[in-house]
């Protein structure tokens, strides 16, 4: 399917360099004079590689139909994180590097998006956040009571994130995936 370049947004797959790129930033420029001028960021699905492309706001770009279908995510070795379709029981590998860090903060047995084009599986569509159990973490002295400090919390998945003094093990985070920051406490 083709558009105008002006028309791409996050999220959009697009050919580029004979290679599936997802776009991963899009800003509108209009100089003073000229054309305007659509500055993307994407990030090719094969190699996990950004580059920064200028395309014309009126050029045509050729984007693909990606179907967004919730899978359970089952688990991941050195090299895929493993997912299956619960209404047809396929299963699908998505290649670790396509999914950079996010893949740490996902949980076995939960549910996640997976973008597929012609039943084959592109990436995923990071959740905005992820609520994980604090597993490991130093209890906060009295009296260090520092607006705005942070320790390190290990996290059920074994990543450690930055959190407020006051979480404390068993806790319950908020985390956003694409950063690995924490964004609240929950309260069970």
């Amino acid at each position: 399917m083709k558009t105008h370049a002006g028309n791409l947004k996050k999220g959009d797959f697009v050919y580029y360099q004979n290679d599936i790129w997802q776009v991963q930033k899009a800003d509108f420029y209009s100089p003073g004079k000229g054309s305007a001028l659509m500055k993307t960021r994407i990030k090719n699905l094969l190699s996990g590689k950004n580059v920064e492309y200028t395309y014309k706001s009126a050029e045509t770009v050729e984007t693909l139909e990606v179907a967004s279908v919730e899978m359970q995510y089952l688990y991941k070795d050195q090299d895929n994180l493993y997912f299956m379709d619960e209404r047809s029981y396929n299963q699908y590998t998505v290649p670790l590097g396509v999914v950079g860090k996010v893949a740490n903060f996902l949980k076995e047995g939960e549910k996640y998006y997976v973008y597929l084009q012609d039943e084959r599986p592109l990436t995923i569509r990071p959740p905005m956040s992820v609520t994980l159990k604090v597993v490991e973490t130093e209890g906060a002295v009295r009296g260090d009571t520092v607006s705005g400090a942070n320790k390190p919390a290990k996290v059920e998945t074994g990543v450690t994130v930055l959190v407020p003094l006051f979480v404390k093990e068993g806790d319950l985070i908020s985390v956003n995936p694409e950063t690995g920051d924490y964004r609240e406490r929950i309260k069970a």
